[in-house]
C-alpha cells in the first residue's frame, strides 16, 4: 500500500492507542505500520491484527505515514475502518 492510499482514505484511525481500541472494536478493515516504528510501540497492534486476521500493510516512514494522513508528527500505526 502506498502513502497515496492513505490520502485518499476516507475515515483513518490514527495512532497506535485508537488503532488497538478500534482492532477491539472490531471496526478495522486494514493496518499501515511503520517499518521504522520502535518495536515495543508496534508489537500489540502487530499481535493483535494476526490473531483477528486484518490485513497488515508495511510502509517505510513513520514521518511520510503522518504527513499522508495529515498530521505534523509521524504516524508509527494507522487503520483503515471498515
Amino acid at each position: 500500500m502506498s502513502y497515496e492510499k492513505v490520502l485518499q482514505a476516507n475515515d483513518l484511525i490514527i495512532g497506535t492507542k485508537q488503532t488497538l481500541k478500534a482492532l477491539d472494536d472490531g471496526n478495522v478493515s486494514k493496518v499501515i505500520i511503520a517499518r521504522d516504528a520502535e518495536y515495543r510501540v508496534i508489537y500489540k497492534v502487530e499481535a493483535l491484527a494476526k490473531t483477528k486476521d486484518i490485513p497488515l500493510v508495511y510502509v517505510d516512514s513513520m514521518k511520510k505515514l503522518g504527513k499522508a494522513c495529515g498530521i505534523e508528527v509521524g504516524a508509527a500505526t494507522v487503520a483503515l475502518r471498515k
